[in-house]
């Protein structure tokens, strides 16, 4: 149990001086700024959702057209819409409202009805729920000019919506377990698509078969990234982190959110996934006081997992300039937590997706 506790911690920190490396990382401007067509497929209204969409009024780029896209033209969204583009009116904007459906990735379907409304050959698809700073094109294109890169994503930090525990314990989650964990991933050889971010030409969309070759699959983000790769091209990190809005205001939603994650992963990389349960190394932590009767060497032990996961996430704070999400105590509760998740995520391979019940698929790409 100690060495399994120890295998967490060493994790941990690896993944913070990587975090620490990308966050001093030089960023160029690009060479050249070509315009560029930003697709947001909407579904309703969450926290935050007039602040994140109003982020992407305030980019500071020469020429890019926003287009936004809804399947129900009752979506309590289009008012945000409206309010924004009577706010800034110099900003080019687009708005589909298309019912249409294409697979059973009802995003997909909603991303596809959007498409011919961008008029640029540079397509940037992003979440609704997307913070962004004014540079984020720069950053996004400057990386996919780089020699041989056909897909550009970005990693994510967390902005809670609400105040309540449950939504800190998640954008505990996403800073300080998922931010250096895909770093480290990557650092391993991963090349895995985030779809909050991604973005490639449309001819490099046409050649792996346009969005509908991944209209009903669930990752759909990993499944576009695999096909890009298998074309030769490679999938590379944007030099810029914008952050998720975590919406979830009780317990309930948290582990219905959480679980579609788990379930999506652990049927994508099922191995990895599998052995990710040593990153709760409070838990191994906690096994190791049982199993040594309480003597005082593994409380020892129990204390410094402790500490060193709190400073871990200290520095990626620091590195980030995030606002803390939680004290000491919330990380033992945020691994029980996880390892609940981690528990049920081998119980069944079925998600809710917005209401949407789908099933986690291995993300296997069908032959050439």
């Amino acid at each position: 149990m100690v060495l399994l506790a120890l295998v967490g911690v060493v994790q941990q920190m690896a993944g913070v001086l990587l975090v620490q490396r990308f966050a001093a990382a030089a960023t160029p401007p690009p060479a050249a700024t070509p315009p560029v067509s930003i697709l947001k497929p909407l579904c309703g209204v969450e926290p935050l959702t007039e602040l994140a969409l109003e982020s992407f009024f305030l980019i500071e780029y020469p020429d890019f057209q926003l287009v936004f896209g809804v399947q129900n033209a009752a979506d309590p969204v289009l008012e945000i819409i409206a309010m924004l583009r009577a706010r800034y009116p110099l900003r080019d904007v687009a708005l589909v409202v298309d019912s249409a459906l294409h697979g059973s990735n009802r995003k997909v379907s909603n991303l596809i009805n959007m498409l011919p409304a961008a008029r640029h050959e540079l397509l940037v698809m992003s979440d609704a729920d997307i913070h962004v700073p004014p540079h984020f094109l720069h950053r996004v294109v400057a990386a996919l000019e780089a020699p041989g890169v056909g897909l550009v994503t970005t990693l994510y930090t967390a902005l809670p919506g609400t105040a309540h525990l449950a939504t800190l314990m998640g954008a505990n989650q996403i800073n300080y377990m998922f931010l250096p964990g895909a770093l480290l991933a990557r650092a391993l050889g991963r090349q895995d698509c985030l779809g909050v971010t991604m973005a490639l030409t449309k001819k490099t969309l046409a050649q792996v078969g346009g969005l509908a070759a991944v209209a009903n699959h669930l990752a759909d983000d990993q499944m576009l990234g695999r096909l890009v790769v298998r074309q030769g091209y490679k999938l590379t990190l944007a030099q810029v982190i914008p952050a998720t809005t975590v919406p979830e205001a009780n317990f309930k939603a948290l582990f219905r959110h959480e679980l579609r994650w788990a379930r999506t992963i652990r049927a994508l990389v099922p191995i990895p996934y599998a052995a990710s349960v040593l990153q709760i190394s409070l838990f191994w932590a906690l096994l190791a006081v049982v199993f040594t009767h309480g003597a005082w060497y593994g409380w020892a032990l129990f204390l410094a997992v402790l500490i060193s996961r709190y400073a871990a996430a200290r520095r990626i704070d620091k590195a980030l300039k995030l606002a803390r999400v939680g004290d000491a105590w919330l990380f033992l509760l945020r691994d029980l937590c996880s390892l609940v998740i981690y528990v049920y995520s081998f119980i069944g391979d079925r998600v809710d997706w917005r209401g949407q019940m789908m099933r986690a698929d291995t993300g296997r790409l069908p032959p050439n």
